[in-house]
This record gives structure tokens, C-alpha cells and sequence, in this order.
């Protein structure tokens, strides 16, 4: 498949016990098959070496999600994502209404439902709203 990084490590987080390369030999590619079937990792050397620098240099922590957005919108946004209303937002944060309007915007979303749904999958509203996150 595709030498992506991401795409690796979620096909591993997916469940899958092995990973190759678009341009991999016929031969590897039965031998790799006859191995996962046996439930044996399978990796190219590549991505093999790739796995063990990442375990070895250990957790990273995770890039800011929608980096186009400031902080003061990521926070608006945990609100959209916890279910506020715009107005409960305004009132809260002394801000216009419009705010929400101006973030769909920078994210190219077209409702707010689609707003709610990409900020919870990147872990936004899980909280209630205001209380500070937990370190």
C-alpha cells in the first residue's frame, strides 16, 4: 500500500498484523499472506525500521487539531462540539453569534451538525463545557 506514515500506523490501530508496499515482490507478497494467516506480523523492511524508530523515540504529543483555527475558536468549537447552542457560546464567551457562522467557514463545513461531528472526532466536546481539561 501507500509508504504514509498515518496510513501504516492506522492500519495497524485498525487491527491489521501486517503491512506492504505498493511495489512488492510477488513472492513477498505470498509469503506475507501465508504468514498473517498464521498471525505473524508481517512489515516491508522499510516500514519495519520505520515501527521500531517510532516505539523507540516513544509517544508523541498529538498536533493541535484544526491548526487553521485559532485558540480562542478551538475553544468556541469544543462548545459547538458539546452541544451549546450559539447563543449559550455568545453569552458565555461575550461573543456574536456570528462567530460560530465565521469557523464553519474556515473549516469549509457547510452546517453546524458537520462542525459537531469533525470537532468530536478530534476529541472536542467530551467535556462539558468550561471545565478545564485534565493533564
Amino acid at each position: 500500500m501507500f509508504e504514509d506514515d498515518d496510513m501504516v500506523f492506522s492500519a495497524v490501530s485498525a487491527g491489521a498484523v501486517g503491512y506492504l508496499l505498493k511495489g512488492a515482490a510477488g513472492a513477498d507478497i505470498v509469503t506475507a499472506v501465508r504468514a498473517a494467516g498464521a498471525d505473524q506480523a508481517v512489515f516491508g523492511a522499510a516500514l519495519a525500521q520505520r515501527l521500531r524508530t517510532w516505539f523507540t523515540r516513544g509517544p508523541q504529543k498529538p498536533a493541535e487539531p484544526f491548526p487553521q483555527l485559532t485558540a480562542r475558536e478551538r475553544e468556541i468549537l469544543d462548545g459547538v462540539a458539546a452541544g451549546l447552542t450559539n447563543a449559550q457560546i455568545g453569552q458565555q464567551m461575550f461573543l456574536s453569534g456570528k462567530t460560530v457562522a465565521n469557523i464553519l467557514a474556515k473549516l469549509h463545513l457547510a452546517e453546524r451538525g458537520q462542525a459537531i461531528v469533525a470537532a468530536r472526532d478530534a476529541g472536542l466536546g467530551r467535556r462539558p463545557h468550561g471545565e478545564p481539561e485534565s493533564s
